[in-house]
């Protein structure tokens, strides 16, 4: 049964573009007043247009949520400016597609920022109101890197990897609480995000999922009250896979790169 959205307050991080511009509009023509937020200021007031063709009390912030202090002040002006934030969907990332030999520590500490701390932060931000309602959910967007390891990625899968084992562990502690944990596992989405500058191109490219797609899988989460979903569900058999042999698993993809880095050698 559809999640009802009416009357709700929904903010979505990263809603510029991509899946959070996607979730951000569709919340709205389902019936929420949507709070969203990302750097990008102009690409941001165009969303907010059209979210607020259907729901015309909704807010946006510019925020740079590599900034502890102005992730803590989008959730007190986002809570002061709606009363409450029912849903929170934390969506902003950013990608690093970098070998572990040229990455640095810089790097890393910048990703884990954005990809983790702030989700973490703004969700513990508002946690409290939600306990005190003894409703809402939180979704975090997390990446099926974050469960495969994909190669050449690091830094954002560890950041990924631990934005997911943070929601699992949230989700046995709010267990029974009325605020409900969802986590998202996203493969490739047809999005400027792995298109960016400063990153190596992907190890395994694949036909991207329509962004659509994905943020009707987002807000689905809602529908179906499962803790996990992945983007497209054949992931859960790839992680599975996995889970059951790490070492055959990790060895295997090992074998895929190098013969891949040789073909390329010899072309």
């Amino acid at each position: 049964m559809p999640f009802d959205l009416t009357q709700r307050v929904v903010l979505v991080t990263g809603a510029s573009s991509g899946i959070g511009a996607a979730v951000a509009t569709e919340a709205a023509r389902r019936g929420a007043t949507v709070g969203i937020c990302a750097r990008r200021g102009a690409r941001l007031a165009r969303v907010l247009e059209e979210c607020r063709g259907g729901a015309p009390d909704s807010r946006m912030w510019v925020v740079d949520l590599a900034d502890p202090e102005q992730v803590d002040r989008l959730a007190s002006e986002a809570e002061e400016a709606f009363g409450r934030i029912d849903v929170l969907v934390n969506n902003a990332g950013i990608p690093k597609r970098r070998l572990v030999t040229a990455l640095t520590a810089d790097e890393v500490d910048q990703v884990m920022l954005v990809n983790y701390r702030a989700p973490v932060r703004l969700s513990l931000a508002l946690l409290p109101g939600m306990l005190r309602r003894r409703q809402g959910h939180i979704i975090n967007v997390s990446s099926v890197a974050a469960v495969l390891s994909s190669p050449g990625e690091a830094a954002y899968n560890a950041s990924k990897a631990a934005l997911t084992v943070f929601t699992e562990t949230a989700a046995v502690d709010l267990w029974a609480t009325g605020v409900g944990v969802h986590l998202i596992h996203p493969g490739v989405v047809e999005t400027g995000l792995f298109d960016l500058p400063d990153n190596d191109d992907l190890a395994n490219p694949v036909d991207p999922i329509p962004v659509d797609e994905a943020a009707r899988a987002v807000l689905g989460a809602l529908d179906t009250g499962r803790l996990t979903t992945y983007i497209p569900d054949y992931f859960e058999d790839l992680a599975k896979e996995k889970a059951n042999d790490v070492e055959g698993f990790i060895a295997g993809m090992a074998a895929w790169v190098q013969a891949e880095r040789n073909s390329e050698e010899l072309a």
